[in-house]
Formats: C-alpha cells, structure tokens, sequence
C-alpha cells in the first residue's frame, strides 16, 4: 500500500506529514499526529469503501465505524490496541443487526437502545478495552437511526465497516504507528466500590434514567430525530464521576453545538452537499475533534456538530429548521442528565474530589519513596512510571474540580478552595520532577538528612490520610518550619531542597483538605 502511494523523491505523503508535524513540541506535536492520523485513516476508510461501489450511505457508516475505531480503543499497549480494535465489530456489528431489524417497531426498538446504553455504561468497569466496546456498541445503534439503517441495508454496512475497520488498522499499527517503542502508559485503577457503589454501576443506572428521559422527549418534539436527545444524554456521562461533572459537561456540550450550529448556518447550508467543499470540512472537523478532544469537549462538540452538518447535506436532508431542531434535542438531552445525576445515586463533587485527591497524594509519596531509593544507589525502576501516573491522576483531579473553578460557580469559598489544592498539588508534581532529576545526577550522594526528610514527608501524608479531630490547624502550624527550611536549603543540595519543598507544600494542604467544604474561606 505504502509503495503504491511513492511519490518520485522516494517519500510518501504519510511520511512527509510525519515529519513536518515531528518537528513540533512534544505535546502539541502528539496531538497533531494523532489527529492527522484520523484524518489519513477515516479518508482511507472513505476512499475504500467508495472504490468498492458501496452506497453513499454505506460510505458514511464506514467512516464513523474508522473514526470510532482511531478515537475510542486506547488501551495502554499497541498490542492491547490490536485486540480491542479486533473485538469492535464482534460487539458492534449483532447491535447494528438488531437495530435495523427493530427499525419498525418503536417500542421494541427503545426498549433494545436503553438496554444498550446501560449495558455500554457498565462495561466500562473492564477499563479502557469495556469503555471503546460499550461506545461502539452504542453508537452502532444509534447510527442505524440516523442513517434509517433497515435489514436490507445490512450486508452494504458490514461490507463498509469491515473495510473501514482494515483501512483503520493499517493507518493505526503500518502507516502511521505513533505508539509504537512509546513507554506504556499506566492505567490509572478506576474508584472501588460494590454493588450500586460501583462507579460503573451507578453510573450505567444514572444514563439509564437520563436516557429512557430523553427518549420520550426527544420523541415528543420529533419522531424521526429523537435519537440526538439520547446521544448527548449519554456521551455526558463519558469521563464523568459526579454530579458536578456531568452537569458542566452537558453545559459544555450545548455551548458547543450552538456555535456549531452557527457554524452549520455559514458553512454547511450555502454548501448544500457539493461533494469538494464538503470533503474539505469534514477533514477539517475530524482533525479538530481529535485535536481538541483532550483540550475542551466545547470544541469538540463545535467541531462534531460542524461535521454532521455537512454530512446532514451530502445526504441531501440539510435545511436550517434541521439545525434548529438539533439543539433542541442536545438541550433536552442535557436536561435529562442533569436530573438523573441530582436524583439518581447522586455522587457530590467533593465526594469525588476527595478520592482522587488522597491518591494523587499517595502517588506523591511513592514517587519520593521511588526517587530516595535511587539516590540511596538501590537498583530498580525508579520514579519515571510512578511520575507518568501522577500526571494522570492530576489530570483527574482538574477533572474533577472544574465545577467547582468554573466561571459560572456560585460557591466563592469552595473555588477559592479548589484553586489552592491545585496550586499546592501542581508545586507537589514540581517538587517531584525536580528531585527525580536530582536523583538521577550520577554525582548525587546519599546522606542522613535526605533519610530524614524522607520520614517526614512520610508523616505528613500520614497526617492527610488519616486527620485526627482537631489536627488540621496543628498540621498548619506545623508547615512553617518546613517552609522556612526550603527556603534556605543546604547550599548544593538539590534532592534536600526538593524533599522540604515537598514536605511544606503537604503540610499547606492541610488546611484545604481537612475544612468543611462548605466553611468559609
């Protein structure tokens, strides 16, 4: 395939683009990559499954299948990738058949989509591969409606999504492997709990609600477009934990369709279907979707709502009462997930917070543990894995408290609150970074004060994992002289300095974490 696509200085356009992009900074360079990736995969898909004579219809089934199949398996290992890229069509394609088969009867038809948005919700306590085969699976559903999938329709579809699948695969693990000799990622352990205290559990019974509210809404205000009501219902519960969450997130995502509505209205209705204009946005759209679905799920919503537009017309159904109607249905949508997460297990934020929180806090502590062994000359792996994993569940953590920092939130003392745990765990991961590399310095030596410093650092996660009545204001006093100590550390003592730097910043946590979250600040 690649040898086909040669151009006469020996380079092909997938190489040429890799190269451009690599040259770029690390972060922003990997979400160029992957989302030029998408668009060479799913245009592939496209292309393919054009070439094959297959309907238009059919086309556009295959390049969501390629899209869902590059966006939702993100398992930690490319073998991991593999399997569950494998696995997609064993649970999509037997939902897809049942939706078109149950295309004519309504009330068997909502009955078998509710029963797979449960079932897609709760398959994500199998981690990564359970959350890309609960979304396949759900969306295969829901693209039978949108596309009035019927069973005629079948062997066209699963010839496309078959294709499309093959032409995903090869972008993903030949043409463009990024993951390829990258470090694993570690998999940070999803929250613990039995029964209806199962995250996963709580959370499938939760979109269940929302989604059976927006079923019979979305059917009141349209009978061939409901399914928009469901969709967003469910995809804001993806990557949430609390009502606080979910409730910004379905904000977010009704702030991106609007303006990716106004969008539809300048782009995609004046564009009416002209297949070069169409292609051109679409590829665009995919590239933003990629590139800002780790950035602002407002964006990615604008981006995802752009596109369908423009899908909306190559199919030949776009006008802008259409668009109208799709906001409605994302607003009733939201709505019912806000008033499944208020009545349904509801789950605070700061319940949530507060979990994520203490395990970022451990991690610290391992990490310091890690980092003191090696400059102890102890042979091992060292804190770089442990590190990895802190950044993750920093990343939780901003998760998590964005209701509470949102522009919009009431609760001053509670923002005040969030954005000092913030800072102090963000100087935590500083700290941490600073005394890796300390450790890492072949000159670094091992003495009694490094020892001791380590205990205390110890202590104080000790203190925020288990606060006595009364310790949080003795805890605070308690940080002064750490703080003092990391401002005149040992003269050429980097690892020192870091680990009382470290230790002060756990001690000011105290205070935030050991407060009545309704206190005043």
């Amino acid at each position: 395939m690649e040898k086909s696509l040669r151009k006469p200085g020996g380079r092909t356009p997938v190489h040429l683009l890799r190269r451009t992009v690599a040259t770029l900074g690390p972060d922003h360079s990997r979400r160029t990559r992957v989302s030029s990736r998408a668009v060479v995969g799913i245009g592939l898909a496209v292309t393919v499954c054009a070439l094959a004579g297959l309907p238009l219809q059919a086309a556009v089934a295959g390049g969501l299948v390629a899209l869902l199949a590059l966006f939702t398996v993100a398992d930690t290992t490319v073998r991991g990738q593999a399997v569950s890229t494998a696995l997609l069509p064993v649970v999509g394609f037997p939902v897809l058949a049942l939706a078109a088969f149950l295309h004519e009867l309504p009330l068997a038809r909502n009955a078998a989509f509710l029963a797979v948005v449960f079932a897609g919700v709760y398959a994500r306590r199998w981690g990564p591969r359970g959350n890309a085969l609960g979304i396949f699976a759900f969306m295969q559903f829901f693209a039978a409606q949108f596309l009035h999938t019927v069973p005629d329709h079948l062997p066209q579809v699963f010839a496309a999504g078959l294709l499309a699948l093959l032409a995903a695969a090869l972008t993903r693990f030949v043409l463009w492997p990024i993951e390829r000799g990258a470090r694993p990622q570690p998999a940070i352990a999803p929250v613990g709990g039995r029964g209806l205290s199962r995250p996963t559990t709580r959370q499938a019974f939760q979109a269940l609600v929302a989604c059976g509210f927006a079923l019979a809404a979305g059917q009141a205000l349209s009978l061939d477009r409901w399914y928009w009501a469901v969709g967003a219902a469910w995809w804001i519960f993806v990557n949430t934990a609390s009502r606080g969450e979910t409730l910004v997130r379905g904000f977010r995502r009704v702030l991106g369709t609007v303006t990716g509505l106004a969008a539809g209205l300048l782009v995609a209705v004046p564009a009416d279907g002209s297949l070069a204009p169409t292609l051109a946005v679409v590829a665009c759209c995919v590239f933003g979707i990629f590139y800002t679905a780790p950035l602002s799920y407002s964006w990615m919503m604008f981006f995802v709502t752009l596109m369908v537009g423009m899908l909306y017309g190559l199919l030949g159904v776009l006008h802008p009462g259409l668009l109208g109607l799709r906001l409605e249905e994302t607003a009733v949508g939201a709505l019912g997930a806000a008033l499944a997460v208020a009545l349904v297990l509801p789950v605070t934020t700061h319940a949530a917070t507060e979990v994520w929180i203490r395990r970022a806090v451990h991690c610290v502590h391992e990490c310091a543990l890690d980092a003191a062994r090696r400059l102890a000359g102890e042979q091992g792996d060292g804190p770089e894995a442990r590190i990895a994993e802190l950044e993750l569940l920093l990343g939780r953590v901003r998760l998590s408290v964005a209701p509470l920092v949102h522009p919009l939130s009431p609760l001053r003392a509670r923002k005040t609150r969030a954005r000092q745990v913030l800072a102090l765990l963000d100087d935590c991961a500083r700290q941490i970074h600073g005394l890796t590399e300390a450790a890492a310095d072949p000159a670094a030596s091992h003495d009694a004060r490094l020892t001791a410093a380590c205990e205390r650092v110890e202590a104080a996660v000790r203190r925020l994992a288990a606060p006595a009545p009364g310790q949080a204001a003795a805890v605070h006093r308690a940080g002064a002289p750490a703080a003092a100590a990391a401002a005149e550390p040992p003269p050429g003592d980097r690892a020192l300095a870091h680990l009382h730097a470290l230790e002060a910043a756990l001690h000011q946590l105290a205070t935030p974490l050991h407060t009545h979250p309704r206190a005043a600040a």
